[in-house]
């Protein structure tokens, strides 16, 4: 059995002989005509044995190789399916039939000839002239591992996408997602617009920033963490509905979930409310969900879920009476910072508030438990600077978070527009900070000076698009939906 490297090194004496039939094995470009799908669609019908007198011109990848002597059959694939090809000596002559020795598995080629179904039914090119459009010299593994060798997948995504055709179909609706979204945003009279990936501030999440230098201004700038604040900044301007397709960058958990680069959309609505954005988030889902399977029922991870409307909607403390069977509302302060130890929480940092206790019995007793779409709406102060005071409950704020298969999916807020009550909670935060807290927000000046100015009444959403790609394709890791999950050396 011969080493990987002696694989190499016959592919390199293969090219070199190309080289020496005055074949460049490298050539610049290729006339294709047709896709294979398009060949095989066109001449389905076609009874075995039949031949035709249609000529196609076409490429791909090698990646099946039978040779019989004087006839060698071949699978090509292209990005849109597999074709075979029939080569014969005696249609090709000795001396171009005797190339095909210098072909491999991998190796790219350009072919044309003559459509023919063969005695098994299988739609196939009779091959009248071909031409190597790049020699590989990696051999392809003879059976990829799959979830076996989970690691190798996506730490040579290429090798995936060439062994598992199904890794690229994953990839393409995810990029109908993306379509599915933006065209419906934009029929609504959205407008798409671009912000900053790098701040001297960083804000509009709670969550650790990556830290860079710039050299040219001499100054400390970050990648953001969220595109909230700038978005914000346009509602100020006068646009009224507006969205990005944000990358982000939150330096914190790598794990089934989370990558420390991840896309969201967020959209930002004038004269709306977070009623308003939790039905704009079910009509983004229900019609993405439509375009990929047709259908708003998915499986994902063994539950059957529905993500037709209406979700059902819960506030915080109802989903905790719910699920943990604890009545917050029924406890004193001292009864509910009791539960810190009786319930081994681990999410609270510091000393304990009313409202960073109701946030971590939710997070750590409650999310895993929704599995059907739910909206948790009016959550504690604390969770976030930059959202309103609830009207039903003065003790909370006009927030949401979807979850579906226990995942947060989104977050959105009726928008916090009063300037002096945003530089309250900025100075807090910016105290917050000082302590020690990582996730703390800063205090941004120049976003307070500009809704000083004014800003609307507004809704705002944050979509997660790594995770909604998870749930309607059904991919249990967030690696699975990321071409290049970020890897450990």
């Amino acid at each position: 059995m011969p080493t990987e490297q002696e694989l190499i090194n016959e592919r390199k004496r293969k090219s070199d002989d190309l080289r020496k039939l005055n074949i460049n094995p490298y050539p610049y470009s290729y006339d294709v005509k047709e896709k294979f799908t398009e060949i095989t669609a066109a001449f389905a019908e076609l009874k075995p044995e039949e031949h035709t007198a249609h000529e196609t011109k076409t490429a791909g990848r090698i990646i099946s190789l039978r040779r019989m002597g004087k006839v060698t059959f071949m699978h090509l694939r292209d990005e849109s399916g597999k074709l075979q090809l029939y080569f014969a000596e005696d249609i090709l002559g000795k001396e171009k039939y005797a190339l095909l020795k210098l072909f491999d598995m991998g190796d790219w080629l350009g072919v044309e000839g003559k459509i023919f179904k063969t005695r098994t039914g299988e739609v196939t090119v009779e091959i009248k002239n071909f031409e190597i459009l790049c020699k590989s010299l990696h051999p392809l593994p003879e059976k990829w591992h799959g979830l076996t060798d989970i690691e190798s997948r996506y730490r040579q995504r290429y090798v995936d996408l060439i062994m598992n055709p199904d890794v690229r179909e994953t990839f393409k609706k995810r990029a109908i997602i993306f379509d599915s979204i933006r065209n419906f945003l934009n029929k609504k009279n959205f407008l798409e617009v671009d912000t900053p990936c790098l701040q001297p501030i960083y804000g509009g999440a709670a969550a650790r920033p990556f830290k860079t230098h710039l050299n040219a201004l001499n100054m400390d700038v970050f990648l953001r963490i969220s595109n909230e604040l700038y978005l914000k900044r346009l509602l100020v301007g006068g646009f009224e509905r507006v969205y990005e397709f944000a990358r982000d960058f939150r330096n914190e958990d790598i794990d089934r979930t989370h990558n420390p680069e991840f896309t969201q959309i967020e959209i930002y609505q004038a004269y709306a409310d977070f009623e308003d954005m939790m039905n704009l988030t079910e009509d983004l889902y229900v019609n993405a969900a439509k375009k990929i399977n047709g259908t708003t029922k998915i499986e994902f991870e063994g539950n059957k879920i529905d993500l037709k409307k209406p979700w059902k909607r819960m506030t915080m403390l109802e989903a905790i009476k719910v699920h943990a069977n604890v009545d917050v509302k029924k406890l004193n302060d001292e009864e509910l910072f009791a539960l810190k130890d009786e319930l081994k929480l681990k999410k609270v940092e510091g000393e304990p508030t009313r409202g960073k206790m109701i946030q971590a019995l939710f997070e750590e007793l409650v999310e895993d438990k929704l599995i059907q779409p739910t909206f948790i709406t009016h959550h504690p102060e604390e969770s976030t600077p930059l959202c309103k005071i609830s009207r039903a409950d003065p003790s909370m704020v006009e927030r949401f978070e979807p979850f579906i298969a226990g995942m947060e999916v989104a977050n959105g807020y009726s928008e916090l527009n009063d300037p002096v009550k945003q530089r309250q909670l900025f100075e807090q935060q910016a105290e917050e900070l000082k302590k020690g807290s990582a996730e703390a927000h800063p205090l941004d000046e120049d976003f307070l000076q500009a809704i000083e100015y004014g800003m609307p009444p507004t809704g705002g959403v944050g979509i997660g698009i790594d995770r909604m790609a998870m749930i309607i394709t059904g991919q249990a890791s967030i690696r699975d939906v990321l071409l290049f999950p970020f890897m450990k050396q």
